[in-house]
């Protein structure tokens, strides 16, 4: 193995940091937002949500976000697509990689997109396809991985169905998300225990929210069990619109900070990342 193994970060804060925000953040924000973030070194970073504007009115701006971004080389600039207009949508952006999400909970799946699991992986089916004619690399999502705010824990076996089931329909890579933030390590070995039979690792992303503040432990859980990619949000912005009472992510600053601190390598500046940081809690208007 070599002296800095790499781990990669995925920055979800102009989207899912930005997604339940009440006050409307202006497309010159978020565009100056996402360009901080681009000289950062991240290679990774979710750009927006093609959603219904009446749904989700934060992310009604995309396609002017993405059109006015300065694209850095070596950045993969994704977008959420719920449907297939919201893939046309992203790829009229030029989005280089759209994100799917279905729910391993029933009831979270029907409150968040008001469809069934199996509705939503058949919806998603017809995502795939097009993305995979278009030569768009698709990543999956799997909310409630570890509870759901209406049915409490949900079991790792449910979640592997799902995490199959976007696998086999074309997804590059799964994302296992604890929406509501109330994972703890022993969770999530006993998740990937399950997950990791038929997925490996390599393909596998851990998504953590902060809401108990045990996200950089569950993040140590999954990199013992070798996860090597995980999602994080500037500032620990946002969360699940659809999920009451959670708050948001794990931080970028620190969990870039914590890889560093165990050896891995995360090819970001950290200085840059400041500036960063310090812009989003400037636009929220609190500190992050």
């Amino acid at each position: 193995m070599p002296d800095h193994p790499h781990v990669r970060i995925c920055e979800v804060g102009p989207r899912d940091g930005l997604q339940n925000e009440a006050q409307f953040v202006s497309t010159k924000d978020k565009v100056q937002l996402i360009n901080l973030l681009s000289a950062t070194g991240l290679s990774y970073i979710e750009a927006a949500s093609f959603v219904s504007p009446k749904w989700v009115p934060q992310m009604a701006d995309g396609i002017d976000v993405f059109a006015r971004i300065t694209r850095e080389r070596g950045v993969v600039y994704a977008a959420l697509t719920p449907n297939l207009m919201g893939y046309q949508d992203a790829l009229k952006a030029g989005a280089d990689e759209v994100a799917i999400f279905a729910s391993a909970s029933e009831t979270f799946s029907r409150k968040n997109i008001n469809r069934s699991i199996a509705e939503s992986l058949t919806l998603y089916e017809q995502v795939c396809k097009r993305a995979h004619v278009s030569g768009i690399p698709v990543r999956g999502y799997v909310s409630c991985a570890i509870a759901c705010p209406y049915e409490g824990p949900v079991a790792p076996d449910a979640v592997r169905l799902v995490a199959v089931s976007l696998l086999r329909l074309g997804c590059r890579e799964i994302s296992l998300g604890d929406t509501i933030g109330a994972a703890t390590p022993g969770d999530v070995t006993a998740l990937l225990d399950v997950i990791l039979a038929e997925i490996p690792a390599a393909r596998v992303a851990g998504h953590f929210h902060d809401t108990s503040g045990r996200a950089l432990e569950c993040i140590e859980a999954g990199l013992d069990r070798g996860l090597r990619i995980f999602d994080a949000s500037v500032g620990g912005a946002g969360g699940c619109p659809f999920a009451p009472g959670t708050k948001g992510n794990v931080a970028t600053h620190e969990v870039a900070q914590m890889l560093e601190a165990k050896g891995f390598a995360t090819g970001i500046d950290r200085r840059a990342l400041q500036d960063a940081t310090n812009f989003m809690a400037q636009i929220l208007g609190r500190q992050t």
